[in-house]
């Protein structure tokens, strides 16, 4: 009985990872196509601080991954998002120390911080070089949004 749990719970994990995966290949192909879907930029990011903080090489692995993928994708300016997260992380990450003992507070002003340096850095990007990147519209507002909703949910 010992070993079916165990194959069980093997299992559930392979089938977990296979879902993670498939999430990370094809989601940003989908975005390319259906404009409306979000870009999960914040809930990527703030996956990508919690492995470096608790020293979980899977989930900077996941969100490197996502992010190349995403950047390919969407022809955005290469490492962008991993530069924009990295800087939240050694700027503004250790002195909102005191909003981690709130279970929605800290998440939520991580992925807002996040998506926010992300689109200044993205937009100097676009000055400095005299491109266009992105259309700022309703599409980026509504993206904002559900990073922070899906940081709520989980």
């Amino acid at each position: 009985m010992l070993s079916m749990s165990k194959f069980h719970k093997s299992l559930i994990a392979s089938f977990l990872w296979l879902s993670i995966l498939i999430f990370i290949v094809f989601y940003p192909m989908l975005i390319s196509i259906y404009v409306f879907l979000p870009l999960f930029i914040g809930v990527m990011g703030y996956l990508l601080i919690q492995g470096i903080e608790q020293g979980r090489t899977s989930y900077i692995f996941i969100a490197i991954i996502y992010f190349i993928n995403l950047e390919t994708n969407l022809s955005l300016p290469f490492f962008l998002i991993i530069i924009s997260t990295l800087l939240v992380y050694v700027l503004f990450y250790r002195s909102l120390i005191h909003f981690h003992k709130c279970k929605i507070c800290g998440p939520l002003l991580i992925v807002l911080l996040i998506d926010m340096v992300y689109l200044g850095n993205l937009l100097a990007y676009d000055f400095i070089f005299q491109c266009s990147s992105i259309v700022l519209d309703n599409i980026l507002l509504y993206s904002l949004i559900v990073d922070l909703l899906v940081v709520v949910i989980l």
